[in-house]
């Protein structure tokens, strides 16, 4: 059993930054995988970021253009997104997501991930 619970969302303008944080207790957290997916006004959940549980494989989503970073920090328990030069587009809810895959790879969909955070909201005004 693993829970998650985000931080770090909030308002800034295009161009800012945000570091959102999602918090793991349980066990084994260094044999998780972890993402970041969103969700904007009207769509559904898309995946943002993921990294394997050792943290040296990572995905992003093409409209990301180098700007997120993913990272994993095994002795914390904690998965960091690091959001730069933010666009109005990269409103939305911002979720949290693990899984515990047989190797050390990710998975890219929402179905493949069985823990959830709450999510946390990050707004960008123009």
């Amino acid at each position: 059993q693993l829970n998650l619970v985000e931080s770090g969302g909030g308002a800034v303008h295009t161009g800012g930054a945000l570091r959102l944080s999602c918090a793991a207790s349980g066990r084994a957290f260094d044999t998780y995988a972890f993402a970041w997916f969103r969700r904007t006004p009207g769509n559904e959940r898309e995946l943002v970021a993921a990294t394997s549980w050792s943290g040296s494989k990572t995905h992003y989503a093409e409209f990301v253009e180098g700007r997120f970073t993913i990272s994993k920090d095994n002795a914390k328990n904690m998965v960091i997104l690091h959001m730069n030069n933010l666009e109005p587009y990269d409103t939305a809810i911002y979720y949290c997501a693990s899984s515990n895959p047989p190797g050390d790879f990710y998975w890219l969909d929402t179905t493949d991930y069985g823990y959830w955070g709450q999510g946390t909201q990050g707004t960008v005004a123009s």
